[in-house]
C-alpha cells in the first residue's frame, strides 16, 4: 500500500470511528432521556443534559426554517470542499500526521452534526419532557428532510461565572451543551489554531520546492 492510500485510509478510519461515536451517543440520547433531563456523571461538574438544537454548534440558534436550511446546506458545501482538498493534498504528498488529524476531525464533526439535520426528523418522532423518542415510529417523523434537531448532551459545569459577567454570568463555565461531533470540529479548529505557524511553514517550504523542481526540469530542457 502507498503512502497515498495508507493516508486516505487512515483518515476514512478516523472519520467513521468519531461519526459512530457521536452518532451511537446521540440515538441513546435520544431513546433514553427525557427531554430536558440530566444524569450526573462524574460529580455535579460533567453531567448528561439533553436538548435539541435547531440551529449552529453548542446550542446556538440560527434563524427559523431558513436559517436553518442554509446551515445544514453550508455545511454540507464545507464538508465536500475539505474532503476534496485533503485528497488533493494527499496526492501532492503534502499531508503530515497533524493537518490528517486536523481535517479528519473537522470533517467527522461536520458529518456528525450534518446526518442529524438531514434524517433526524424522519427516523425519530418528537421528544418531549414528558415521553422518550421512538426510532422509526409508525406515526412518522417530527419533521420533514432537512430539518431535523441536532441532539446535544455534554454539559460540563466547572465553576459558576460571577452574576455580573456578560452574557454567562450567573452561569457555570462551561455554560453551552454540545455533542461529540462539536467537540471534534473545536479540537480541530483550535489545533490549526495552535500549530497554523507549522502549517503555514510547511506550505511554503512544499511551495518552494515544486517551484525549484520546476525550474531544474526547464532548465534542462
Amino acid at each position: 500500500m502507498n503512502k497515498q492510500k495508507k493516508l486516505s485510509l487512515i483518515a476514512g478510519i478516523i472519520i467513521v470511528v468519531l461519526i459512530i461515536l457521536d452518532q451511537a451517543l446521540k440515538i441513546w440520547v435520544k431513546t433514553h432521556m427525557l427531554l430536558g433531563q440530566n444524569i450526573p456523571l462524574l460529580g455535579n461538574w460533567l453531567n448528561l443534559y439533553f436538548i435539541e438544537n435547531p440551529g449552529m454548534a453548542f446550542g446556538l440558534s440560527f434563524g427559523e426554517n431558513f436559517g436553518k436550511l442554509m446551515l445544514t446546506l453550508f455545511r454540507i458545501v464545507l464538508v465536500i470542499f475539505l474532503c476534496w482538498y485533503m485528497h488533493k493534498l494527499i496526492r501532492k504528498d503534502k499531508l503530515d500526521g497533524l493537518m490528517l488529524t486536523v481535517f479528519s476531525l473537522i470533517i467527522a464533526g461536520a458529518l456528525g452534526n450534518i446526518i442529524d439535520c438531514l434524517f433526524y426528523g424522519i427516523i425519530f418522532n418528537e421528544s418531549t419532557p414528558f415521553a422518550l423518542a421512538s426510532l422509526f415510529p409508525e406515526s412518522g417523523g417530527y419533521a420533514p428532510f432537512l430539518y431535523g434537531r441536532v441532539v446535544d448532551m455534554i454539559y460540563v459545569k466547572l465553576f459558576p461565572i460571577p452574576e455580573g459577567f456578560p452574557l454567562w454570568g450567573g452561569s457555570y463555565f462551561f455554560p453551552a451543551i454540545f455533542n461529540v461531533a462539536d467537540s471534534c470540529i473545536t479540537v480541530g479548529v483550535f489545533m490549526t489554531l495552535i500549530f497554523s505557524k507549522r502549517i503555514l511553514k510547511d506550505f511554503e517550504k512544499d511551495e518552494k520546492n515544486c517551484s525549484e523542481t520546476e525550474e531544474t526540469a526547464s532548465n534542462a530542457h
